[in-house]
């Protein structure tokens, strides 16, 4: 049996980009105002991932654990809910991922494409070769 491998086209990388900048502003907007959300970021605990999610960077305590586990719910309902006709709900997410990565500021933590934890300086985050 083959796998099928997901290989973007550029309409398609279009049209999930920009449904999914419009998708995550209300999660993003609340989770941006979580005090305890922002601190945790801002002490690297947490970062973006390529799919799409809130990953850590450090061993979670427990509240940072519950913030994140909370955050990714509701990025996957936004995911499932926002994907548009003719793409999946993974693709959706990462061209999501793509998009909070290259939005993260210095200092932030980002998760790079080989799977290591990276912390942005003032030049451009790694990203993907695949995102938009």
């Amino acid at each position: 049996m083959m796998t099928k491998i997901w290989k973007p086209t550029g309409i398609a990388m279009a049209a999930v980009a920009a449904t999914a900048a419009v998708a995550l502003m209300v999660p993003a907007a609340m989770a941006q105002r979580d005090p305890a959300y922002e601190a945790a970021r801002a002490a690297g605990q947490v970062g973006e991932q390529p799919d799409g999610y809130l990953g850590y960077a450090s061993t979670p305590t427990p509240a940072v654990r519950a913030i994140v586990d909370d955050i990714n719910i509701k990025r996957k309902a936004a995911y499932t809910s926002g994907a548009p006709a003719g793409s999946t709900v993974e693709q959706f997410a990462f061209v999501t991922g793509c998009n909070l990565i290259a939005k993260t500021k210095p200092g932030e933590k980002y998760m790079a494409p080989d799977k290591s934890w990276q912390t942005r300086d003032a030049g451009a985050p790694i990203r993907d070769s695949r995102c938009p």
